[in-house]
């Protein structure tokens, strides 16, 4: 079976995130995509930062009714901080017969280079891309080694473009800061999601 990992810390988990798992496990050769919830790395703690446990929840709420995506707590038992490779390594022990992709956006890719062991993860492991719509300091901030390297990493055999997935221009952070001053998020996230954020009272 082949499967497709999206990570994130899913901060909370939108309608963006689920655009993106979707088309993965449904239009591409990805049978399934699993979700793993990035765990809260002990030296950068965030106030706005969710509890581990909150934000795996909030993902499995919003595709309990997706058979193709599943949510993984994998990373939160492996040593911090958490490293895609020792991750991949720990899948690939536990689901032997399981083929291992990675699914990232344009962003990521651009930066790949600076990945632990970024070579051996790109020639043993497919790699979905997926655009992503630059912020205006994030291209002031792009340099020329990140431009070539993008490129570069987009003629390997093992990285396919995905350019026609429907991304949304919605962040985590804009959407608590719309909670926070009190807006209506509710067409952001999926119903259940919202519930329980309102519920919880989560970034308030």
């Amino acid at each position: 079976m082949k499967i497709g990992l999206y990570f994130g810390t899913f901060n909370p988990i939108h309608v963006g995130h689920l655009v993106i798992a979707n088309y993965m496990a449904d239009f591409t050769e990805l049978d399934e995509v699993w979700l793993i919830v990035t765990p809260q790395n002990p030296l950068k703690k965030k106030k706005t930062l969710l509890k581990d446990f909150h934000r795996l929840l909030l993902v499995r709420e919003a595709i309990d009714d997706n058979s193709k995506l599943k949510v993984s707590d994998v990373e939160f038992n492996l040593p911090k901080p958490s490293y895609t490779i020792k991750t991949l390594n720990c899948l690939i022990e536990k689901y032997p017969k399981h083929d291992f992709s990675i699914i990232m956006g344009e962003d990521n890719l651009r930066s790949f280079h600076k990945w632990y062991n970024y070579e051996f993860i790109i020639n043993h492991h497919s790699i979905y891309v997926y655009p992503r719509v630059l912020t205006k300091q994030e291209e002031e901030e792009m340099n020329e080694l990140d431009l070539k390297s993008k490129e570069s990493f987009k003629k390997h055999k093992n990285v396919f473009y995905c350019e026609n997935v429907p991304v949304m221009k919605v962040s985590a952070s804009f959407i608590r800061k719309a909670i926070k001053e009190g807006k209506d998020v509710r067409y952001l996230l999926t119903e259940p999601v919202y519930k329980y954020v309102q519920e919880m009272r989560f970034y308030k």
